[in-house]
């Protein structure tokens, strides 16, 4: 089982990001996860804006996971990110989204990342943790919904 935390380090989490549209989220996602990872930000603003042409990242419930493969990435990498305010995001629900998983993959981990996918996806649907990652007030406290185990799911 792929645990959030094999993914997603603490530094990686974001409280009251501003962003007042989808093209705005995806810059200043890109900004953040290149420094990270050490990679200039346009090829993963590219990635980012070519996959979402394939279909919305938006799982609905004011949720939206956006991922990429990215050559040069080394290791399967996540980012949380809460906006301030949702914003329209043409998600499933047609709901605006305010919670937001970057998930970002060397190009060779397909496998890796559907496991990664699927884990935060079930994780997010989990009306305890989106409602609780919507109140709480620190980055330690998202990390600690984050690396919870949700029913349904295996240990």
């Amino acid at each position: 089982m792929v645990e959030v935390e094999d993914f997603l380090p603490l530094a990686n989490l974001r409280l009251g990001v501003p962003a007042a549209s989808k093209a705005e989220l995806f810059e200043e996602l890109s900004r953040i996860a290149a420094a990270a990872v050490g990679l200039d930000p346009r090829p993963v603003l590219s990635s980012l804006e070519q996959r979402e042409k394939l279909g919305t990242t938006g799982i609905g419930d004011g949720v939206a996971i956006p991922h990429a493969r990215l050559p040069g990435l080394d290791r399967l990498t996540g980012f949380f990110v809460r906006l301030k305010a949702p914003i329209e995001y043409d998600a499933l629900d047609n709901a605006p989204v305010d919670l937001v998983f970057l998930l970002l993959s060397p190009e060779a981990a397909s496998a890796l990342q559907l496991k990664a996918l699927a884990r935060i996806a079930r994780l997010l649907r989990d009306a305890e943790v989106s409602g609780g990652l919507r109140t709480a007030t620190s980055p330690e406290a998202v990390y600690e919904l984050l690396r919870r185990k949700v029913p349904g799911q295996a240990a």
